[in-house]
């Protein structure tokens, strides 16, 4: 496996000879030109998960690559008629990858706002860690996650709730992302705390370069 952050939430995932690309978002553009991809998968509707003004460009600009979103993605944009719906509980195949959906609802923001739909992303494949993009939501703690892209900061998130949802999940390794909103002191705070304060080992991706997780050795001392 190896994964590239692109910035905020969009992550770059090669497995088993896929290429995934997951939430595409509006406050990066490291995934601007893409091309190869088998498979845009997007958590839910916000645009700085799926950005509306380039979405149309890189799935033209990969026409094999399947497209799967929370279903409300396809009420609120206007998206190609192959663009498939990934409701929470259900699954998808590529080759030997499976991708399960887990969750259902975005964070709280506040009481005054409906909350609105997020799928959690599990990617496995045979042999390879077994990894988790929660997009905005906690909620969902899968069983046998190696690797977790963790949010850094949203007007939904505390802090104190990312550390009990960390040592719940229990993943060896995690990486942040959703940091399109920090300067480089707000990413340093919570990029300590959930390293000290749980069980999973954080690794800084914001350079960009891909990073290939092992789980046993020399490769898992902490160091992207």
């Amino acid at each position: 496996m190896r994964i590239t952050h692109l910035g905020h939430a969009a992550v770059l995932v090669d497995v088993a000879d896929r290429r995934i690309l997951f939430d595409p978002g509006n406050f990066s553009d490291g995934w601007h030109g893409l091309e190869g991809l088998d498979a845009i998968c997007v958590t839910h509707l916000h645009p700085d998960h799926i950005d509306p003004d380039n979405i149309g460009a890189l799935i033209d600009a990969n026409p094999e690559a399947e497209v799967h979103v929370e279903p409300s993605v396809v009420d609120t944009y206007e998206l190609p008629a192959h663009v498939q719906r990934l409701a929470a509980d259900a699954s998808v195949e590529l080759g030997g990858v499976r991708i399960d959906a887990v969750g259902g609802l975005h964070a709280v923001i506040h009481k005054d706002i409906p909350r609105v739909g997020n799928v959690g992303l599990v990617v496995t494949a045979e042999g390879e860690p077994t990894f988790f993009h929660p997009g905005d939501s906690l909620d969902a703690v899968p069983a046998g996650i190696d690797v977790v892209a963790v949010p850094m900061m949203g007007p939904w998130a505390a802090m104190k709730e990312h550390i009990d949802f960390l040592r719940d999940l229990d993943a060896p390794l995690g990486f942040g992302i959703h940091e399109g909103l920090l300067n480089e002191r707000g990413w340093r705070l919570p990029f300590g705390r959930y390293g000290d304060m749980t069980s999973t080992m954080m690794h800084d991706l914001r350079d960009g370069q891909p990073w290939e997780p092992a789980l046993t050795g020399s490769d898992a001392t902490g160091e992207a």
